[in-house]
């Protein structure tokens, strides 16, 4: 009996400790925060999710980001660098560490159990953002450091990705070894039935290549144009205008860079207005609470979990840009969505693959409980029948201040210096003076359609 009281414990500590999805609630609150424009609690709420721990753990990561993003909406590019440059850090903390043990250690409970490790679009953005901050702060030399590291980030993404998979498919078969009961599950008709109706958007969208993200490439393209290295620019323009051949703006500077390539000159001054657009999407969770894979009345509670995205609202469709009587409408030059849904859809098979494992546990470990023979049985059975409900839980972390799109614009510096900008449908617009400058970047971020615009002008002289 002394080993019963003990289980009731542990499975009410687990009951309690877990009972709730505890990083869905986290993010619902910081989302109201940084949605209202409230900055100050939202990073107030962020900070205090932060552990004080050496290395990294539970979702260090994922508040570190949220904070080097508000840090450089509020032009604060120090403070937004130093969090960003702690992101690098876990993450290269954890590609070291790799992935072993995941699986298993998320079958007792679920994958929040699992520190957030980051996406690969997570580790380019962080090096993108940390070179737009250095432009900011006119330190090219830094600047043209990160978005060569935002490119290989690109380049080595998809090795990391297949060698991620392997190791997730060694642990993968030794949990078979020893459950049989497993791939019965995972061939249920009825379950992939269910799956199938629920994700098949997931497959029906056009992805970008692999792991790239166009507006690393493009916007690595802008800079190297306005640092005056037209070789390396040309080349980062061609690999964008090969993703994103319908936005003009892209095949003008590819020809301006062509054209100084072959002795002809340049335009005489280039304003790009960047237009970061709306919220980027949101982890739900999804839940089978449902005995589809073991039909014995000896289990009961069997059922997963399971994250998918949910899509937010632009703040605009566009803006517009007026200067010396001409206007300029922005163009997507890169769908935040398509590329988190790229990298979401490589994920799914591991996902889905964890949480049958760990549905699958918890439901032998029910059916081992009841069929022993001793009073206490039918209680220690209904108690893992509790756990098991509430240790169901989807993760649904993400980086939730990424834009939805972002969209360029591109013109020839305006001859009174001056541009300006408004949103569609008779949105309050804003004039930015460019005189000084040979070249110059004006970036724009809207986060909804209500919210007032936060932008900071780049130039080169």
């Amino acid at each position: 009996m002394r080993s019963h009281y003990l289980l009731y414990i542990v499975i009410g500590a687990g009951i309690v400790l877990c009972g709730c999805n505890g990083p869905r609630a986290n993010l619902r609150t910081f989302n109201r925060y940084y949605v209202s424009g409230d900055n100050a609690r939202a990073a107030q709420f962020a900070e205090c999710k932060l552990s004080k721990k050496e290395n990294p753990c539970g979702e260090d990561l994922l508040w570190a980001l949220q904070l080097g993003s508000i840090e450089r909406a509020d032009a604060n590019y120090a403070a937004s660098t130093r969090y960003f440059d702690r992101c690098e850090d876990m993450l290269s903390f954890y590609d070291q560490r790799g992935q072993i043990g995941d699986a298993i250690s998320s079958a007792a409970v679920n994958d929040n159990i699992i520190p957030y490790k980051g996406e690969e679009y997570d580790g380019v953005m962080v090096n993108v953002y940390k070179a737009l901050n250095f432009m900011a702060e006119g330190n090219n030399e830094y600047a043209g450091v990160e978005f060569n590291r935002a490119l290989d980030r690109q380049r080595m993404a998809k090795e990391h990705f297949n060698a991620e998979i392997a190791k997730l498919q060694n642990e993968l078969e030794e949990n078979n070894k020893k459950s049989s009961v497993y791939q019965q599950n995972a061939d249920n008709p009825d379950f992939a039935a269910k799956i199938e109706e629920k994700y098949s958007n997931l497959w029906a969208f056009e992805a970008y290549p692999d792991f790239v993200n166009p507006f690393a490439t493009y916007m690595a393209g802008v800079f190297f144009v306005c640092d005056g290295d037209y070789a390396k620019a040309a080349e980062l323009l061609k690999e964008s205008y090969g993703m994103v051949g319908e936005n003009k703006y892209i095949a003008e500077d590819l020809s301006a860079v062509e054209n100084f390539l072959d002795g002809k000159g340049d335009n005489g001054g280039t304003v790009w207005v960047i237009f970061e657009n709306g919220l980027g999407p949101v982890k739900e969770e999804w839940r089978i609470d449902l005995p589809l894979f073991v039909a014995t009345n000896k289990v009961k509670y069997f059922g997963i979990a399971l994250p998918y995205l949910a899509f937010r609202e632009p703040a605009f469709p566009y803006l517009t840009a007026e200067t010396d009587g001409y206007s300029y409408c922005t163009s997507v030059v890169c769908d935040m969505d398509k590329v988190v849904r790229t990298e979401f859809k490589k994920d799914f098979k591991a996902i889905l693959t964890r949480a049958v494992i760990s549905a699958t546990a918890k439901a032998i470990g029910q059916y081992a409980m009841e069929n022993q023979n001793n009073s206490g049985a039918s209680l220690a059975s209904s108690l893992f029948a509790l756990y098991s409900f509430a240790t169901t839980a989807a993760d649904v972390r993400i980086w939730t201040a990424l834009p939805k799109d972002i969209q360029v614009a591109r013109f020839p510096m305006p001859k009174d210096g001056l541009v300006r900008i408004s949103p569609p449908a008779g949105g309050a617009a804003f004039e930015v003076s460019v005189a000084k400058w040979k070249n110059c970047v004006i970036y724009v971020k809207y986060i909804t359609s209500y919210s007032k615009p936060v932008y900071e002008i780049i130039g080169f002289k």
